[in-house]
């Protein structure tokens, strides 16, 4: 091993540990606006991988930059299918009002007005 090498697997090992201790504390209520927020430095993860790649001159650079690519790949595809699952949550989808429910809203009392009823009217009453 080179010592190129080992400074490079050390970098990875302590940023893996550095950002899982950053995202063990972030509370679950804002864990996917997070996640959905940090896909651009997901996408910056990626090229990073690729540069290591660039630079590999034996089997295991390689294998780390697989293995690096792959995660970022991760990454980045899991928060635009979380961010797509999340903006779902709130859309809304408009149905048509059936004609029906149209009279009975006019009428104010949840049922058609009768024939010949007017609808400020309440039944019984002259």
């Amino acid at each position: 091993m080179t010592t190129e090498l080992l400074t490079d697997i050390t970098i990875f090992v302590l940023a893996l540990l550095v950002g899982f201790e950053v995202i063990s504390k972030v509370p679950a209520t804002l864990h996917t606006p997070l996640m959905s927020a940090a896909n651009s430095i997901h996408g910056i993860v990626l090229a990073g991988a690729m540069l290591i790649a660039v630079t590999a001159h034996d089997a295991l650079g390689y294998i780390l930059a697989f293995v690096a690519a792959a995660f970022a790949a991760m990454n980045v595809v899991g928060g635009y299918v979380v961010t797509g699952r999340m903006l779902k949550m709130f859309h809304r989808t408009r149905t048509p009002v059936p004609a029906a429910d149209t009279a009975a809203a006019v009428s104010g009392n949840g049922q058609a007005p009768a024939a010949g009823q007017q609808a400020g009217q309440r039944g019984g009453q002259s």
